[in-house]
């Protein structure tokens, strides 16, 4: 996908087997759309693993749980995360999740990886 507006194409494909990961905050990271595709949000591939408790002062996240389970702490409550649930993490609520988890996030708008806050 091209980097300007002007030339941007009318869509974006990418396979997260054909994305190198890398280590952050929650665990492996696959970009799938990142901040520099010039789309409204960014959509990563996340294999959960030791995931630091952090918030986003600028950024909402869309968690979809596509294998695994665990649990996720949102502010001071813990919620059950299984195959298949949705979570809306609103911009400054503190959250991680636990256990062995892979998830697609929706990050609303683009530069959640500048907009990482650790707490821990």
């Amino acid at each position: 996908m091209s980097t300007t507006a002007a030339d941007r194409t009318t869509f974006l494909r990418r396979d997260p087997r054909q994305v190198e990961p890398w280590r952050e905050t929650c665990g492996q990271i696959r970009c799938l759309i990142e901040e520099k595709d010039l789309a409204a949000a960014e959509v990563h591939h996340v294999e959960i693993e030791n995931a630091k408790l952090h918030y986003h002062e600028r950024t909402d996240e869309v968690y979809y749980v596509i294998d695994g389970q665990g649990t996720m702490v949102l502010g001071g409550e813990t919620i059950e995360l299984h195959q298949g649930v949705v979570v809306y993490v609103p911009r400054g609520v503190r959250h991680k999740a636990i256990g062995k988890l892979t998830v697609l996030t929706v990050c609303i708008p683009r530069g959640v990886l500048a907009d990482v806050h650790e707490v821990e």
